[in-house]
């Protein structure tokens, strides 16, 4: 019953009804009444789980919408991928998800765009492109961390733009634009990675200079 769920448990359950009401009534109190006379969920109530309103409802959306792709993508699947194919494919995943909400996509996004929401609105971009990381598998902890998911953002949110006015069938413009994105960003990746071999392995400062105190003998 919903009357013994958590907060964030009626986030949860709220959320994707309130987005496919926002595409119509957008991010506001009256998408948000809907969805919870439609789940049965006292209106107060409902007002008590979005505290902050319109960002609230989209950020509690934007994280249904990563639960929905990492079960599109379980490890096993993602396992037998090279790490190109499964970033393209949990970039598809997302999409895919918001298929049936683009209008609500392109409100919220509208929305996150206001000086208000700015900060929010990155800490939320951050927040998916780094699901789509750990899920692809990716372990760093140094700058490689912070790399990878500042090109990702840049190729994500290039691609939302195509999406959102996307007519073709299957959103088969948005899948070859990724498509060429995810090229450069595995050859960024690639060059990268052959700055920092030759990095460790060139000519080293600090070597040098120890070398000058204890002389090899």
């Amino acid at each position: 019953m919903t009357n013994d769920l958590t907060l964030d448990e009626l986030r949860a359950l709220l959320a994707p009804a309130i987005a496919a009401n926002a595409a119509f009534d957008g991010w506001g109190d009256a998408a948000r009444d809907m969805a919870s006379e439609g789940a049965g969920v006292d209106r107060d109530v409902a007002r008590l789980a979005f505290p902050g309103g319109a960002v609230d409802m989209i950020d509690a959306w934007f994280a249904a919408i990563d639960v929905r792709m990492a079960a599109a993508l379980p490890p096993e699947t993602l396992a037998a991928m090279k790490i190109r194919e499964r970033i393209t494919a949990l970039v598809e995943a997302r999409l895919d998800a918001v298929v049936p909400d683009r209008e609500a996509l392109r409100r919220a996004l509208a929305v996150l765009a206001l000086p208000t929401n700015i900060a929010r609105a990155a800490r939320l971009a951050w927040r998916t492109v780094d699901a789509m990381w750990r899920q692809a598998g990716d372990t760093a902890t140094d700058y490689n961390h912070y790399t990878k998911r500042a090109t990702l953002l840049g190729v994500y949110g290039a691609t939302v733009s195509v999406f959102l006015d996307d007519e073709s069938d299957g959103q088969a413009d948005t899948r070859a634009f990724l498509a060429r994105r995810i090229d450069g960003l595995m050859r960024f990746e690639k060059a990268k990675a052959g700055l920092l071999r030759r990095a460790q392995n060139g000519p080293s400062l600090s070597r040098f200079i120890g070398r000058l105190r204890y002389p090899v003998a």
